[in-house]
C-alpha cells in the first residue's frame, strides 16, 4: 500500500484550532486527516455518514454464531512464531485487540478511523502523528494511551517476524502529548509508511507487564493461555484448549458506533468448535448446530455435495457473492532454498508438467479460472512484453534476469490437445537434462546419484485428489513425487521454519503493494523463520526492485514497477500457479437477516449480519 497525499483528501481535514500566539514558534498547522484512500479518493470522504453504506446500522443484537475449524490451537499470542493461535486470533488482533485504524472493507487500499480518530504527516513522509481517540478503552476500562502504542510498537518489532519487516523503517516512536504520538522514520519518501501505522494492533502495556494468573512474569516471546485483555468487539469468555473456545460480544465495547463497527459485530456470541479434518467439518455443516456459515472451497462440493435433508428443506441456502478485489497468487510454492529447486530451469520444469485444463474440467467442473500473474485481476498484473516505463524499469537489470524477461510474453502451459502431454513432458524432461538430472533406472539423479524427489505436506486428506494429477505427471518424468498429510500444527511449524519440499497455500495482495514485499519476497525474509517468503526468494534484483515500488513517487511509477516485479517473479517460476475464483460461494443455515447488498470489494461480511431470533430457535429445536 503507498499513500500520495495529493490523491487521499480527508473526510476530516482540519487545521489545530490553536491561535499562532498559543503555539511555539517553530510549530507548524498540522493537516489531520481521518478516512483516507490510497487510490485516488474514497466514497466517503466528502460524505456524512456514519456507518459502510451496505449494513444496517439498526441491526438487532443477539445469537449466537457457530463457526468450525480443523487443527488445534495452543497459545492466545498470535504475533509470534511459537504456538498455535485459536480461532478468532490473527496476526492484526483479530476481534481481541483494534488496531490504531481499521482498512476498509468495501473499497480497496482504504483506511477509517479507530483508535486513532486522525493522522498527519508532513510532505517529506519523514514522520506521521496519529492522535488517539479520548473514548478508546480497554475492556477494564482503562484508557488506550499512547504509551501503548509506543511499546506496542516496540514489542512487536522485537518478536513478531512480520511486523518487523513490515515496519523495518520506523525508526522509533516519540509521545508528544497524552493523545499524540509521532513515528519516526529511517529513510524519507516511504509513501506508503504514514498511512499502514494504522495497521498497528494496540496491546496493553499494563496487562503484559503484570504477573501472570501463576503469579509469573508475562513473557510475549512465549505462547500463553492465560486470557488476555483486549480493547475489540469480542473477549474470551470460556475455553477447552485445542478443543473449542467462545468469544462473547462486550456489552459496553467503546467502539460500538463509530464507522466501522456501527451495525456489525451483531452476534452475542462467537463458538468455535475444532475439528481433525475438513470432511469432519463437513458432516458438523451438514447435521447443524456447530457451524452456522459455510465458505465452500471446495467445486466438487458446491457442485454436487449440497444434497442432504437440511438443503432439501430448504434450511441451508447457498449463495455466491462476486468480488472486485482481483487475486493474488495462489500456489504450490517450491522451497528453492533446497539445492534441487535452486535452479530456475527445474522449477520450470516442474510446472509445465501440469495439466490444468484437464484438472479443471475433470476435477473442478470447469468453475476455475489459472491464476497467471501475482497481482491478477488488476492494473498491477504484468501483460504482454514490457514496454515503456516498464521496460525502463527493467532495463536496469538486465545483465541480473534471465532472457526471457524481455524476449517472451510469460504463459503457462496449455494443454489443448492430447498431444500436449507428451509435448510438455519432453520440453521439462529436456530442461531437467540441461540442469544436471538423467534418467537411471526409470529415475532422475543427479552427478551425485541422488534421486530427485518431491514432497507436498498439507492438512487435508481431500487434497490427494486435487495434488494427484500434477503428482502423477511428474512421475512420469522420473521424480519421486509424493503427498503427506499432515496434522495442522505441524504444517504450521514446518512452514514456519521452512521444512519442506513443496506447500499448497497463497499470498494475497493489496491493490497498492508496498512494504510487505519484503515479507514475500524479500532476501531477509527468506532465512527468517515464520515469514511469508514461502520460496525461498533471495535475489538481489527483486530486493532492489521491492526498494523502488516502496520509495514510488506517485501511483503511476507504482504500477509500472509493480508490472516489472510481477513479471520477474514469474520467469523465476518460484511457484507452480493454481487457480482462482472472481466470487465468494457461501452456504449458511437459514437463520440471518442480511443486509440487501455485501461489500463487492471482498465479496461477503458476515459481521454485517444478525440473527432472526425466531428462526434461529426453530433450528435449535430441530438440531
Amino acid at each position: 500500500m503507498i499513500s500520495f497525499k495529493t490523491l487521499m483528501p480527508a473526510t476530516v481535514a482540519v487545521t489545530l484550532a490553536l491561535s499562532l500566539s498559543a503555539l511555539p514558534s517553530w510549530a507548524e498547522e498540522k493537516e489531520w486527516i481521518s478516512t483516507s484512500s490510497l487510490i485516488g479518493k474514497s466514497k466517503y470522504e466528502d460524505s456524512n455518514q456514519t456507518h459502510y453504506d451496505y449494513v444496517n446500522p439498526d441491526a438487532p443484537k443477539g445469537g449466537t454464531l457457530n463457526s468450525t475449524t480443523t487443527g488445534t490451537f495452543d497459545s492466545f499470542n498470535p504475533f509470534i512464531v511459537q504456538g498455535v493461535p485459536a480461532a478468532g486470533l490473527n496476526s492484526q488482533g483479530g476481534i481481541l485487540w483494534d488496531t490504531l485504524m481499521e482498512k476498509g472493507i468495501d473499497e480497496p487500499s482504504t483506511t477509517h478511523p479507530l483508535i486513532a480518530e486522525a493522522f498527519s504527516y508532513p510532505d517529506d513522509y519523514s514522520t506521521a502523528t496519529y492522535r488517539l481517540n479520548p473514548a478508546a478503552r480497554w475492556h477494564d476500562g482503562k484508557p488506550i494511551t499512547t504509551e501503548d502504542v509506543k511499546w506496542s510498537l516496540e514489542i512487536l518489532k522485537q518478536h513478531s517476524p512480520t511486523y518487523d519487516r513490515y515496519f523495518a523503517d520506523v525508526k522509533e516512536a516519540r509521545i508528544d502529548s497524552e493523545r499524540e504520538i509521532t513515528f519516526i522514520f529511517a529513510e524519507k519518501n516511504n509513501r506508503e509508511l504514514p498511512l499502514i501505522l494504522g495497521d498497528l494492533p494496540v496491546l496493553p502495556k499494563h496487562w503484559w507487564e503484570a504477573p501472570d494468573s501463576q503469579g509469573n512474569a508475562r513473557d510475549f516471546n512465549r505462547s500463553t493461555l492465560d486470557i488476555p485483555l483486549g480493547s475489540g468487539p469480542y473477549k474470551i469468555s470460556k475455553f477447552d484448549a485445542g478443543t473449542s473456545i467462545e468469544w462473547e460480544r462486550v456489552a459496553d465495547y467503546w467502539a460500538v458506533d463509530t464507522f466501522t463497527r456501527k451495525g456489525r459485530n451483531n452476534f452475542d456470541r462467537l463458538s468455535f468448535t475444532y475439528f481433525k479434518d475438513p470432511n469432519a467439518e463437513w458432516e458438523a455443516f451438514k447435521k447443524g448446530g456447530l457451524e452456522d456459515i459455510r465458505l465452500e472451497n471446495r467445486a466438487e462440493f458446491w457442485a454436487r455435495r449440497y444434497d442432504f435433508p437440511a438443503f432439501d428443506r430448504g434450511e441451508v441456502v447457498k449463495k455466491e457473492f462476486p468480488t472486485t478485489s482481483g487475486y493474488g497468487m495462489q500456489a504450490w510454492f517450491l522451497n528453492s532454498r533446497l539445492p534441487k529447486f535452486s535452479d530456475r530451469r527445474v522449477r520450470k520444469a516442474l510446472g509445465m508438467a501440469l495439466n490444468f485444463e484437464a484438472m479443471n474440467r475433470n476435477l473442478f467442473f470447469d468453475q476455475y479460472e489459472r491464476a497467471i500473474s501475482y497481482f491478477g485481476g488488476t492494473e498491477l498484473q504484468s501483460t504482454g512484453l514490457p514496454q515503456g516505463r516498464e521496460l525502463e524499469i527493467l532495463e536496469e537489470f538486465r545483465d541480473r534476469l534471465p532472457p526471457e524477461v524481455f524476449t517472451e510474453e510469460f504463459k503457462l502451459p496449455e494443454y489443448k490437445e492430447r498431444s500436449d502431454e507428451r509435448k510438455y513432458l519432453r520440453e521439462a524432461f529436456q530442461l531437467l537434462k540441461e540442469a544436471g538430472w538423467t534418467q537411471k533406472d526409470g529415475s532422475l539423479v543427479n552427478s551425485a546419484g541422488e534421486k530427485l524427489s518431491l514432497q507436498i505436506i498439507g492438512n487435508n486428506p481431500s487434497s490427494e485428489k486435487v495434488n494427484a494429477p500434477w503428482l502423477n505427471a511428474l512421475r512420469k518424468l522420473g521424480i519421486d513425487a509424493s503427498f503427506r498429510v499432515v496434522d495442522t500444527a505441524q504444517l504450521i511449524s514446518r512452514a514456519g521454519s521452512f521444512d519442506y519440499d513443496v506447500i499448497s497455500t497463497g499470498v494475497r495482495q493489496s491493490q497498492s503493494p508496498g512494504n510487505e514485499q519484503r515479507e514475500y519476497w524479500g532476501s531477509g525474509a527468506a532465512k527468517r523463520e515464520g515469514s511469508r517468503n514461502y520460496s525461498g526468494i533471495s535475489d538481489p534484483a527483486i530486493d532492489e526492485l521491492i526498494e523502488k515500488l516502496i520509495f514510488a513517487k506517485d501511483r503511476e511509477e507504482l504500477v509500472y514497477i509493480t508490472r516489472a516485479l510481477d513479471r520477474v517473479l514469474l520467469h523465476g517460476y518460484y511457484v507452480v500457479p493454481q487457480w482462482y475464483l472472481a466470487l465468494d460461494r457461501v452456504a449458511h443455515w437459514d437463520k440471518f437477516g442480511i443486509p440487501e447488498k455485501q461489500p463487492t470489494y471482498t465479496g461477503h461480511d458476515p459481521y454485517s449480519w444478525w440473527i432472526i431470533p425466531e428462526k434461529e430457535a426453530a433450528l435449535n429445536a430441530r438440531n
